[in-house]
């Protein structure tokens, strides 16, 4: 190499040995290994990922649209690895159940504008079932989507400014805030800014896609009204900090839950860690770049972020997020802080004073099911009479507000003109039901076709003079929740007198969330539905004679009493 500088042989001595090195092995993250037979995806080695992240490997579900284009062109399903990867633009082929697509909606904070609310309404008559799904999410899925109209959803979503990327398969869900946040006039600062700088965070971060399983973040104003933040990965709650001697500046924080599940039955927890609320997108980005890089890609049934945190302790998660931050974490004890209010049972349904003088009216929608001509008629009060504003809650109901005092009346009447009510104490405001298995192959039983019976049948029978929340859940995924409703079913098959498989439900009582956070038992196994509604009526009855007073609600009711004597009371 005479006539080189030694920098020059440097540079050329780089390329020389690069030349000779073999064809290099690729992670999934992009990056490379000095042997293909060694590649690994965050230290996994390939030949040890689950099915899943090998269907990842091979591509990123990021860019599966040419094969959704092709799929549509041709009038065919996805095949293979792409009947996964469709799931990252939230489109899922739910055969058997039904030989078709359900989209799932990402909706930030559950805020639309009735634009959107029309367009969704649109899509559900144009190009699917004719019928819209408010979620346990505070979102929507149109369902019966088939082949040739894929595509067309997506990019009407688009369009409207909503879209359903990442809102399936291992990503994060669609990021729910407190419904009545920005009005409440109980809250303690408005959230909506924060989960819509989260939302544009993930779908502008690519390494936001492909974790090893799903996550959930929501966010607590500190208000009335519940948004189940306890159930998620990450729950960021509101609160306040006093005058002190700690040097801290009063004012509004957060505090940081870690790891609900309650499909696990466990609700998150307070980790220590107080935040400023500009400081809580950086945190949550740290957190889940560490849980993208260390959780397990290997095994399914282990791989959310709660095994993680049993595996190594909630400090060294803690600490390998604060390595990936621009400062240091600070600890500060909850019982220095001033948590939220007691959350209003049903806040969500009826009519609320709001800060500004104003109205909201919590919208009773059944199981979540809306029929789009009704939707239509909905938007139409909504402009005529709010601001055009709709929020979806995680109790797959509606909340419309800025309706003022001298409109209110006439509003309600239209509503109920359309089929609507507002009335919380009616059985059917406290309806939840997953899909069921008319859409679902996981579901044991059809939860929204049994849910809507078991309201009617109730809202006949019994005159609750307090609200009670019923959860139906087709299976142990738990995608309605049912371990926190003060009823909660989950769906099993049940032999009948006939030797008959029949649909039926195990039932659990007395969950709750928030301040009222309590983990439903179970009491009731392998009902067949046919003797639910008169037992369900039997336990309410019972509840209204039996209780302390009008003051004790029906889950404080059942937690006092043992699985026994409860079964004892509706003999």
């Amino acid at each position: 190499m005479s006539g080189f500088t030694p920098l020059q042989e440097g540079y050329l001595q780089g390329f020389m040995d690069g030349m000779n090195v073999p064809f290099l092995g690729k992670t999934a993250e992009g990056q490379y290994t000095g042997d293909p037979a060694q590649a690994t995806v965050y230290g996994t080695e390939v030949e040890d990922l689950c099915k899943e992240e090998t269907i990842k490997y091979e591509q990123n579900g990021l860019d599966c649209w040419d094969s959704m284009l092709k799929a549509d062109e041709e009038g065919v399903f996805a095949s293979g690895g792409d009947v996964f990867r469709f799931k990252f633009y939230g489109m899922f082929h739910v055969a058997p159940a039904q030989d078709s697509y359900m989209c799932r909606m990402r909706i930030a904070g559950g805020l639309l504008n009735t634009l959107q609310f029309r367009a969704i309404a649109d899509m559900a008559t144009d190009w699917g079932g004719g019928y819209a799904d408010v979620t346990t999410r505070n979102n929507f899925q149109i369902r019966e989507i088939v082949p040739g109209n894929v595509t067309k959803v997506f990019q009407k979503l688009t369009e409207v400014g909503l879209t359903s990327k990442g809102s399936g398969a291992d990503n994060i869900r669609n990021i729910t805030a407190s419904p009545t946040t920005g009005f409440d006039k109980d809250e303690l600062i408005d959230v909506m800014p924060y989960a819509k700088a989260m939302h544009h965070y993930i779908l502008n971060n690519r390494d936001m896609y492909g974790l090893p399983r799903k996550f959930n973040i929501s966010f607590d104003s500190g208000g009335a009204v519940s948004v189940c933040a306890d159930t998620n990965d990450i729950g960021f709650y509101a609160c306040k900090v006093e005058d002190n001697q700690d040097g801290l500046e009063p004012g509004v924080y957060f505090r940081v839950q870690l790891c609900g599940i309650t499909g696990h039955k466990q609700f998150a927890s307070d980790c220590g860690v107080l935040l400023t609320p500009e400081q809580m997108i950086p945190f949550a980005a740290a957190l889940i770049r560490v849980f993208v890089e260390n959780g397990d890609r290997t095994n399914r049934k282990k791989a959310r972020l709660k095994y993680l945190v049993d595996d190594w302790g909630v400090q060294k998660l803690l600490d390998e997020t604060e390595k990936k931050l621009a400062t240091p974490l600070f600890y500060y004890p909850l019982e220095k802080c001033t948590v939220s209010i007691p959350k209003v049972k049903h806040g969500h349904i009826g009519v609320h004073k709001q800060a500004d003088g104003n109205n909201y009216v919590g919208v009773v929608v059944p199981v979540g099911r809306m029929d789009p001509a009704e939707m239509h008629k909905l938007a139409d009060l909504v402009d005529k009479y709010g601001k055009s504003e709709i929020r979806l809650t995680v109790w797959q109901n509606l909340i419309v507000p800025h309706i003022s005092d001298a409109d209110l009346p006439k509003f309600l009447e239209e509503l109920a003109a359309i089929g609507y009510t507002h009335k919380n104490t009616e059985v059917s405001g406290g309806l939840i039901a997953c899909t069921g298995n008319t859409g679902c192959k996981f579901a044991q039983a059809n939860t929204k076709g049994q849910s809507m019976i078991l309201g009617k049948y109730l809202d006949e029978k019994v005159e609750l003079d307090s609200p009670v929340n019923i959860h139906l859940t087709g299976c142990p995924h738990s995608c309605a929740q049912h371990y926190i409703g003060d009823i909660g079913m989950q769906g099993v098959k049940v032999k009948n007198e006939a030797g008959e498989s029949v649909e039926g439900y195990n039932i659990v009582l007395g969950g709750g969330t928030d301040d009222d956070q309590f983990v439903a038992q179970e009491v009731f196994k392998q009902v067949a539905f046919e003797n639910i509604p008169p037992l369900v009526e039997n336990l309410l009855n019972a509840y209204k004679e039996k209780r302390k007073d009008e003051s004790e609600t029906f889950a404080h009711f059942t937690r006092r009493h043992t699985p026994e004597e409860i079964q004892a009371l509706v003999k």
